[in-house]
């Protein structure tokens, strides 16, 4: 599989997006994305020696996830940037911009994306996407605050509706998420890392009260 073209890997994933699988797909799928995982562990190594953190990664996005961002999105197969990569998790914005530096300045050709000027549907962070076997693997650089948004997301995601991380679910669920997303950068812009551990808190306890407000009555807010 991994010697297939970049014109075989996007009719794959043209296959896969359209519903009109033929027999095998599901295992040239599994088999692409598994090649990725030399690459991975290059670019993991170049990470850690570079910033002495150990990052949490993912060899290998997961068959399920490559299939709904394929049908959610206009993305070609080969185009795919995430399909493996890790994360940085750091104290503060500071650190972060040291950190984006510096893996700059080892990874040959990295393209960085900032999120955090421009935020998608909230979520802000820094990705790096390097090159490694002429794979793409993205880096992914948080501080703890961005951290924390995101787990936010994903867990309302789950207990809401999973179009959330993405822009969709129900408008007081979309408020909540970017009021929280412009309070953290504003509050990381002073850089008052003194005080970024009771953020987090309180991020935490919000989303406690969010998790069980919805799942005690999920649709109350629906339309709203």
């Amino acid at each position: 599989m991994g010697s297939l073209s970049k014109t075989q890997v996007d009719q794959l994933g043209d296959r896969l997006r359209k519903g009109k699988i033929a027999e095998g797909d599901f295992h040239e799928l599994d088999a692409y994305r598994r090649s990725f995982a030399e690459a991975y562990e290059e670019i993991v190594a170049i990470v850690r020696d570079a910033t002495q953190l150990e990052p949490t990664g993912r060899p290998a996005k997961s068959t399920t996830s490559i299939i709904e961002k394929l049908r959610r999105e206009t993305i070609r197969l080969s185009q795919m940037q995430d399909i493996a990569g890790c994360r940085l998790v750091v104290a503060s914005l500071l650190v972060q911009n040291q950190f984006v530096e510096r893996l700059k300045s080892v990874l040959a050709k990295a393209v960085v994306i900032d999120r955090r000027k421009r935020p998608s549907f909230g979520y802000r962070a820094v990705h790096i996407i390097a090159t490694a076997q002429n794979k793409p693997i993205e880096i992914q650089v948080r501080t703890e605050l961005q951290h924390a948004w995101a787990q936010m997301s994903e867990k309302l995601s789950d207990v809401v509706d999973p179009a959330v991380k993405y822009g969709g679910g129900d408008s007081v669920t979309q408020e909540i998420l970017a009021g929280f997303s412009k309070i953290i950068a504003s509050f990381e812009d002073k850089e008052s890392v003194a005080s970024a551990a009771e953020l987090v808190d309180g991020l935490r306890q919000l989303l406690m009260y969010a998790i069980e407000k919805w799942t005690s009555n999920p649709k109350s807010e629906e339309g709203n």
